[in-house]
């Protein structure tokens, strides 16, 4: 292989380079979720390093306001007068949605990129997820067909916000031992500035 870069490598960067995609693909199931998980992997620092994410994202509340969203969304889906995902109301949700949520998964300098291919995956998601939805309504009813979306929906999210890029990038995502002594050295500085003061 070029470079001796291994098969699952060049799948796993395939497949991380791609993350914004399958991001919107799934907002255009459930336009909150995906920001919802966005926003916890932002405040817990679980996004990739020098992430494209909007700097609120990673906010105090911004977790806990996108999570309660996400509930009323997966409620209201089971209601039998709920709007169909392709409104433009439920579309613009989804594309702004789908845009963030890409961002946040890919480096800054391909924010602008990722952003459209998030919000474009959430276009192309919520057609086929109509289309899909309402043959599962009429044979299984509204209620279990939207149960069942809402499990697929959010363990496509956790599986996509977590995915790593093979070993290689498991393997560059741990810190040096030169990074780990050189954070231990600032700790220790912070530790004498504050007996200081």
């Amino acid at each position: 292989m070029p470079g001796g870069a291994l098969p699952e490598d060049i799948l796993g960067k395939a497949a991380m380079t791609l993350r914004p995609l399958f991001i919107g693909l799934v907002a255009g199931q459930r336009s909150m979720t995906p920001l919802a998980a966005a926003a916890f992997a932002a405040r817990t620092h679980r996004l990739p390093p020098k992430s494209g994410a909007p700097g609120f994202l990673g906010g105090r509340y911004a977790g806990i306001f996108a999570g309660a969203l996400a509930l009323g969304e997966m409620l209201g889906d089971k209601l039998r007068f709920a709007p169909d995902r392709t409104v433009p109301a439920g579309l613009a949700a989804r594309l702004l949605t789908g845009a963030i949520a890409g961002a946040a998964l890919a480096p800054r300098a391909r924010r602008p990129e990722a952003a459209l291919m998030g919000a474009a995956g959430a276009v192309v998601g919520g057609y086929l997820g109509l289309a899909v939805r309402k043959r599962a309504i009429h044979r299984f009813g509204q209620t279990k067909s939207g149960l069942a979306e809402d499990l697929l929906t959010i363990a496509a999210t956790a599986l996509i916000i977590s995915a790593r890029g093979g070993k290689n990038a498991a393997l560059e995502s741990q810190p040096s031992a030169t990074q780990t002594e050189q954070e231990m050295d600032r700790q220790a500085v912070y530790r004498v500035d504050d007996a200081q003061a």
